[in-house]
């Protein structure tokens, strides 16, 4: 699925990162979401490539990459794990570059960008609001929706030993309630997916990063939110048509937390880099192209 990608292990602060590269031109950074690895943007990065020089990786600890075990969360905060995506695009030559995140990516990417403004060029969120966003609208159709940021927050180990009596059963339903068509996923993507998830240390990681985003990473999105920082970067935001009022809408949402956002609802569920590729490419190129120039 990554013909023509070179594969790398960059070693960071306290993990080992796989980053697969191709194409030339401006640098890109993709960043997945869970529970998946960087096999997420198959459809797409084949197609960045070709005006871009693009770094997909996997997350710390998710995938082919590698991060501590232990009980202490903070080192799967998303603060932490963006300084290793920072540490792979300087292993490459790039001191700046454009990031696109989806779902637990976009909130390293979106951190990446609030921690070192000078580094992001331009950002693209995925599916995403920010953390502490999140945490304030939670109430019973959250809980009952998105239940696995309660239960992946639990103490070490609770998680950890629910899901290892039959991880591929969670994982076949967690990404079937997550399309809107679940055969939208090739079979050698799931292939990869699954593998994965069948890791221990893979879903330590997992449960570690929602852990974070429930503690440290709430922390750090109030205390820029009480100091006014905000992305200073170019923004876009695509979200799942029909997932939030018209209201309350990520555009809106993101409007206070960047000075330069646009997006808009494409069609399709959660998982947009592989059900909705064309929408995908279609709003993210001419967006990088305004943006994300050398």
């Amino acid at each position: 699925m990554f013909e023509g990608f070179e594969r790398h292990e960059i070693q960071t602060d306290g993990a080992t990162i796989a980053a697969f590269t191709a194409g030339s031109g401006p640098p890109l950074l993709l960043l997945h979401g869970y529970p998946q690895t960087h096999v997420a943007w198959h459809r797409i990065a084949p197609v960045l490539a070709r005006e871009h020089t693009v770094v997909a990786t996997d997350l710390r600890g998710y995938g082919d990459s590698r991060g501590p075990q232990q009980a202490d969360a903070s080192a799967y905060s998303k603060r932490t794990m963006a300084r290793d995506q920072v540490a792979v695009m300087k292993q490459f030559g790039f001191e700046r570059f454009a990031v696109i995140g989806h779902d637990r990516g976009a909130r390293v990417g979106y951190r990446l960008a609030l921690d070192h403004p000078g580094a992001v060029r331009a950002f693209v969120s995925l599916t995403v609001i920010p953390t502490s966003e999140v945490w304030a609208r939670a109430c019973k159709d959250f809980a009952l929706g998105a239940y696995h940021w309660l239960l992946f927050a639990q103490p070490y180990d609770l998680p950890e030993r629910l899901l290892s009596g039959d991880p591929d059963f969670f994982l076949n339903r967690t990404l079937r309630k997550m399309t809107t068509e679940f055969g939208c996923l090739s079979d050698e993507a799931l292939s990869v997916y699954r593998e994965a998830f069948r890791r221990p240390e893979v879903r330590h990681a997992m449960m570690q990063d929602y852990r974070a985003g429930a503690t440290i990473d709430h922390e750090h999105d109030l205390a820029d939110r009480a100091a006014g920082r905000i992305l200073e970067c170019p923004v876009l935001v695509l979200w799942e048509h029909g997932r939030f009022s018209e209201i309350d809408t990520p555009l809106r949402i993101w409007r206070n937390w960047a000075a330069d956002v646009e997006g808009w609802a494409i069609p399709g569920g959660h998982l947009q880099p592989e059900e909705q590729p064309e929408a995908v490419l279609d709003a993210v190129r001419p967006f990088l192209s305004r943006y994300a120039t050398a």
